[in-house]
């Protein structure tokens, strides 16, 4: 089926403002206006894109702390997303999550997590929530090859099946656990096949290609709809930039990295529209400006937002402290 212009436009300008976004992150991590940790989501834009545009907004998203495309693509304000990185009141998570924890209750953006795998057990009990109050939405859990090695990934896939759960799990594979790569810390290297293993449908998909994704989650989700329980989609990827801003990168070597980088996904759906003849329908430039205006709105709302006052220390804590005997 052809793909409308209007969507073609979608995908290019969302995947877009996702690596300008990222890309102003890393400027203004260097002026230290963003502190703390930041784990950078660029290279593998076309998954969020194409997974977010087989989802509607009753569906449920959870993600790992690698979590700012998500949460763009997803509908989170960019102004929210910015303020919380800058640890302003106005943030997504009042400044307190920080990029690890960003949090959308309206967008149903259920999180970014600190811990690996976390959002696996998570998405289980939304599912399971709603197949119980017969709601049918979907939940997709996005996680990292890293994330197969824990517990969580095992119990939860196991739960999923036996209660027949709607959840799609987005297994974002880009081959390195941190600083390991995969066939160093996992004995079967095909992800698929621990899935199925647990009797889920399960397939692969080139996470460098966002009509490829697109087209792979829209099925995913058909199934998942139509009550056949949960999905496992592995979408093979590459980040650009090392694990977080602290990564020296000394476990990859560099030409690995060019050789990569010749599949950016921008590159390859810009050459695809070329093929489609439908570049020259969209304005990249336009598209360049607005995106660049949309981010240079949200940073002055991030620098002008409010630091939390040091009165509120202690309020959402919910744990007292021990009396002295």
């Amino acid at each position: 089926m052809k793909k409308s212009t209007q969507l073609l436009k979608k995908y290019y300008k969302q995947m877009l403002f996702v690596r300008r976004f990222e890309e102003k992150c890393v400027e203004l991590y260097a002026q230290e206006h963003i502190r703390g940790f930041l784990h950078l989501y660029i290279g593998q834009e076309a998954i969020a894109v194409g997974v977010m545009d087989a989802l509607t907004p009753d569906d449920s998203v959870l993600t790992t702390y690698r979590d700012h495309g998500q949460a763009l693509v997803r509908g989170v304000s960019p102004n929210a997303v910015m303020a919380e990185l800058y640890g302003k009141l106005e943030g997504c998570s009042r400044g307190r999550g920080g990029s690890m924890h960003l949090f959308d209750a309206a967008t149903r953006f259920y999180g970014g997590s600190a811990i690996v795998g976390a959002g696996l057990p998570l998405a289980v009990g939304i599912a399971l929530a709603d197949k119980m109050k017969k709601q049918n939405n979907v939940t997709v859990c996005f996680f990292g090859d890293g994330a197969v090695a824990e517990g969580e990934f095992h119990e939860s896939l196991n739960l999923a099946a036996l209660w027949n759960l709607p959840i799609l799990f987005v297994c974002e594979n880009n081959l390195y656990g941190m600083g390991t790569a995969l066939e160093l810390s996992e004995s079967q290297t095909d992800l698929v096949k621990k899935a199925a293993s647990y009797k889920i449908t399960s397939s692969k998909v080139d996470g460098m290609r966002v009509l490829d994704v697109a087209k792979a989650a829209k099925a995913a989700v058909a199934e998942i709809k139509k009550g056949n329980g949960p999905f496992f989609l592995e979408c093979l990827a590459y980040r650009f930039r090392g694990h977080s801003m602290f990564d020296d990168e000394l476990y990859r070597d560099k030409k690995e990295v060019d050789e990569w980088k010749k599949k950016d996904p921008i590159t390859l759906f810009t050459n695809e529209l070329k093929k489609m003849k439908a570049l020259e329908e969209l304005d990249l430039q336009e598209i360049e400006e607005e995106v660049s205006s949309i981010i240079d709105e949200a940073v002055l709302f991030a620098q002008n937002g409010t630091l939390e006052p040091i009165e509120d220390l202690k309020k959402f804590i919910y744990a007292t402290e021990a009396e002295d005997e």
